[in-house]
Formats: C-alpha cells, sequence, structure tokens
C-alpha cells in the first residue's frame, strides 16, 4: 500500500518548492562575482529580517557551530558566564562554556518550565561579575519558550556582560530584532524556520560584543569571527561555503520577506494554539508550562509508550519526534514552524486521532480536528 510519510519534527522541515528549485541547480563556482552577487544579497535579506544594520555572518555548519563561535569570539578564559539550562540545548551552552574554560553558572530548570524572574534576580546579585547569559528564546527538546526581554533588562545592568541567545527555533517563528530586544550575540540554523536543509548556521553581534572580539584570548580558526566578518562583507567566505545552500537561503528569505514578519510571526501564533488546544480537547497533557509556537510537546496517555505511538503514526503518514534523555519513550513533539499552514495542522491532527485510536484509547474521533478548526475559522 503506499504510504506519503509527512515530516512534522521541529527540524529538519519540510521545504518549499522554490527552495527546492534551488538546490537542484547546477552548482557554481563560489570564487566568482554571481557568487558574490548572490552572497552579498543573502546577508542583506537576513538584516531585513532581524531589522538591523549589523553584520549577520553565515557559517558552513549546522546550529552548533555558530553557538560555539558564540563562546570562543566574544569571551576570555575564565570569564563568569550563566546558562539558563532548561533542556537539551541548554545543557548544550553549559558543555560548549565548560569545553573552552569558561566559569559556568549552571542555573538548572526542570524540563517543560522556563526561569524564575526572581531566582534569576538573586542568582545576579550574587554573581555582579557575570559576563555572559546564554540561554535558549525556544528550547526545542521541551518546546518552552523563555522570555528574552526580561533578560535583556537584567543583562543591562550587569557591567559588561552579553546576552547570547540561540533563536535556532524562533527565528522565523517570531519577530526577533536584536538591536530593539537588547541581544548582544544571536544565532540562528538552517534546517528550522529558514525552510533549508541542515547546514548553514547564522550570528549576528551588537557593537558591544564587537568590542568583545578584541580581547577574546580563547584559540579559534574555523569559528573566527573577525576572519569571517573580513571576508563576508565583501560577498565571500574565509572557507569553501555550501553553495546551494545559500542559493536556497536566498529562496526561502524571499518567501520570509514577502510574506511579513507580523504575519509570519501571527501564522505561526495560530498554528501553535490550535495545536495545543486540539491536543487538550483530546485530554492529552502538553509538556511545556511556558510553550513556543515553534513545537508542540504532548505526553502520551499513561502505560503507553511514546516510541511505540510515534510508529503508529508514522504508519499512518506523519513523521514527529519523540522525547530526549528522561523524556525518551514519554512525550512526542510534533513541529508548526517554517513551510506549514493551517491545512497541515488539520492533517497531523487527524493523523494523531487515529494512531490514538488504533492504540485503544478512548476518544471521539475528530474532537481536536473540530477544536483545531474553530481557532482556524476564527482566523481566516
Amino acid at each position: 500500500m503506499l504510504r506519503k510519510e509527512r515530516l512534522f519534527t521541529p527540524g529538519p522541515v519540510p521545504l518549499p518548492p522554490q527552495v527546492i528549485k534551488a538546490l537542484g541547480q547546477q552548482i557554481i563556482h563560489h570564487r566568482t562575482p554571481e557568487f558574490t552577487q548572490i552572497f552579498l544579497s543573502v546577508r542583506e535579506k537576513l538584516q531585513k529580517m532581524l531589522k538591523t544594520d549589523k553584520d549577520v555572518l553565515i557559517f558552513s555548519s549546522s546550529g552548533t557551530g555558530a553557538m560555539e563561535a558564540s563562546a570562543i569570539n566574544f569571551f576570555k578564559k575564565n570569564d563568569t558566564v550563566l546558562v539558563i539550562n532548561a533542556g537539551k540545548f541548554g545543557q548544550r551552552w553549559k558543555e560548549i562554556a565548560e569545553k573552552y574554560e569558561l566559569k559556568v553558572i549552571d542555573y538548572e530548570i526542570e524540563w517543560g518550565k522556563t526561569y524564575d524572574k526572581d531566582m534569576l534576580i538573586e542568582i545576579v546579585g550574587k554573581f555582579p561579575e557575570i559576563k555572559g547569559i546564554f540561554v535558549q528564546h525556544s528550547e526545542t527538546s521541551t518546546t518552552t519558550l523563555h522570555d528574552i526581554n526580561f533578560l535583556a533588562k537584567i543583562s543591562k545592568k550587569l557591567d559588561d556582560c552579553l546576552l547570547v541567545v540561540d533563536g535556532i527555533t524562533s527565528v522565523g517563528v517570531y519577530e526577533v530584532y536584536p538591536d530593539e530586544i537588547g541581544i548582544d550575540v544571536l544565532v540562528t540554523g538552517s534546517q528550522k524556520a529558514l525552510m533549508l536543509p541542515p547546514g548553514l548556521s547564522v550570528l549576528w553581534f551588537s557593537e558591544k560584543a564587537k568590542e568583545r572580539l578584541k580581547s577574546s584570548n580563547i584559540p579559534k580558526y574555523y569559528f573566527d569571527v573577525q576572519k569571517e566578518a573580513k571576508k563576508q562583507k565583501d560577498g565571500q567566505t574565509a572557507y569553501t561555503p555550501p553553495i546551494n545552500l545559500i542559493i536556497g537561503l536566498n529562496e526561502s528569505l524571499n518567501l520570509i520577506l514577502d510574506e511579513g514578519l507580523p504575519e509570519l510571526a501571527k501564522r505561526h501564533e495560530i498554528m501553535a494554539k490550535a495545536t495545543r488546544e486540539a491536543m487538550k480537547a483530546l485530554g492529552l497533557t502538553l509538556l511545556s508550562e511556558s510553550p513556543s509556537n515553534s513545537a508542540t510537546g504532548v505526553y502520551t496517555p499513561e502505560g503507553i509508550n511514546a516510541d511505540e505511538f510515534r510508529k503508529i503514526l508514522l504508519n499512518i503518514g506523519f513523521r514527529v519526534a519523540g522525547g530526549q534523555d528522561h523524556l525518551k519513550g514519554k512525550i512526542f513533539r510534533v513541529a508548526h514552524m517554517g513551510y506549514f499552514d493551517f491545512m497541515d495542522m488539520i492533517q497531523v491532527i487527524a493523523g494523531i486521532e487515529m494512531a490514538l485510536d488504533k492504540i485503544g484509547y478512548n476518544i471521539e474521533l475528530g474532537t481536536g480536528v473540530k477544536k483545531a478548526q474553530e481557532i482556524f475559522i476564527k482566523n481566516l
């Protein structure tokens, strides 16, 4: 029997036809005026998306590469940094910082929760020497949103502190304007809301962060921000770039800018709300107390292994993500970022209902779909 697989994982996500077409073109050489023109166009469009006139760098790596670049370019060994550690990728900030001999204050938070503002103020009061705050805007592993506006205010009150934000599943979902928010370093990756395959990361930095480049004493070679900034302003990269991914990024940025960032953010907000409300209507429990609009984490019913449930859902035609570490086998995660619209969410909600019915969970088919339809109809 023919079965079409529909991708609903929080990275990689489905690709728009325009991007697929761009990726399939015959490759060009990167040391040419043709590539330079495309590369400069991409940089300009990234600036428009972030509403900034400051430098935006592109690295040939997954998002983790830009995370590493954030730690090694803007800090010195033994600098004290605060890590908001509330999930798998918060742990990654901690591991990267420790690897490069930064002194980490590990603010560990239960997965699915966000930081406590009073606790944060207390920590900062005890450690006024903090030189950086590392956080995920949208923690993918727990589908949780963290308030970066409050963190920006706290960071500004400290002496020479940088707010470093992982926006890998928030840029392209929310309106993320780093200058307006007060972010100092912002990173993102290609395989999420930028609607591309994995392989590109993006790094933006403020004037304040730019000053820190001069004093960093951490060894670096490939992820050298100063080296890349010098090359990229002229439309080239220090090392061989993934040419077709950059050509594809040019197309995906066209789609994002044509839709408009306010409209894009609203679409994601509505899809996220419809998905969450549909899951609750089915009697399921959400993972996050501060849910992100990029993806929804859901506990499977008592006694039902989430990974087995995902296999049934895949057999129906929908691939979703599972839980990580101690959440493995307990939750599934449904993406709604990037190249998705309302009808895509109706489909996956219907698939979840069918899978629940298949495992014997007592539901009335159409309950979640109806709830989502009601929300979508209000916003047509």
